[in-house]
């Protein structure tokens, strides 16, 4: 398979990806290449999507099994987290439909084991301890808002839709999690891309992420609303929507990072700060 990944910079000074300008209108480019990666192979999005949303089932049916179920919503929320690198292949297929290279199940399927090195690994890292971070106040504010005795499956909906109690949980929860989603999708927001295309560390890559973030607020706030809507569907559907929307999301993401992040060669001395 073609490598794409560049040499780390090495010297005195760390060199640090440029960061490029975007527009609402750059994300709504994207995900209209994104749309089309899929259409040309969805052989493979659908593959990944299907795989993904199994995942999800599979996950939702053991909570439920355990007898613990206040942490569906929480779990399936925080789901989504493991999404971009569901997703890593679909960067291999984006990548050789944009150089016009013949797509292969040898190919795809092999990028993905090529990436699966420390730096990736260590970004599950940090995934995983974040999705334990987000379950853990979960619980803490069901057990602190419903008790230690509420929340069987068979009152659980009702006890939540239809108690004061219920609606204060939502809201406050609702909030704790959308703080946390904003983090995430900062240092994620093109970090796992760039990992799959770039020889960097994933300091570098989360760095890069939160910098694309930052400079480009309104842009990546549509981004994140995008991404929102999708998910939301994809929940409302119990999952069977992933097997459309993730693709569609995971071409998208591969072409927002191509414009966000400048070439290698293309370099800022600058610290991060």
């Amino acid at each position: 398979m073609a490598s794409v990944t560049q040499g780390k910079e090495t010297g005195s000074a760390k060199a640090w990806p440029t960061v490029n300008p975007l527009t609402p209108t750059d994300v709504l480019d994207a995900l209209d290449e994104g749309i089309r990666d899929f259409r040309a192979a969805p052989k493979y999005g659908l593959f990944f999507g299907a795989f993904y949303a199994a995942a999800g089932w599979l996950l939702i049916s053991l909570v439920y099994y355990l007898n613990h179920p206040y942490l569906a919503y929480p779990l399936a929320t925080g789901f989504a987290l493991f999404a971009p690198f569901a997703v890593t292949g679909l960067y291999d297929v984006s990548r050789r439909l944009e150089k016009g290279e013949q797509l292969s199940w040898k190919a795809v399927l092999g990028s993905i084991k090529a990436v699966s090195g420390r730096e990736l690994a260590w970004m599950a890292v940090v995934t995983v301890f974040t999705l334990i971070i987000w379950l853990d106040i979960a619980a803490f504010l069901f057990f602190a808002f419903m008790g230690f005795g509420g929340g069987t499956s068979d009152n659980l909906i009702n006890e939540i839709l239809t108690t004061s109690r219920g609606w204060v949980f939502l809201a406050i929860g609702n909030l704790v999690g959308a703080i946390l989603a904003a983090i995430v999708f900062s240092y994620s927001a093109v970090s796992f891309p760039m990992l799959y295309d770039r020889n960097v560390d994933f300091v570098t890559a989360m760095v890069t992420s939160v910098k694309t973030v930052l400079k480009n607020p309104w842009a990546m706030a549509v981004w994140a609303i995008i991404i929102a809507v999708h998910l939301a569907l994809s929940l409302v559907s119990l999952f069977a929507g992933l097997i459309v929307v993730l693709p569609i999301l995971g071409h998208t993401t591969w072409h927002i990072y191509r414009k966000a992040v400048g070439p290698p060669e293309e370099t800022s001395a600058a610290t991060a700060s």
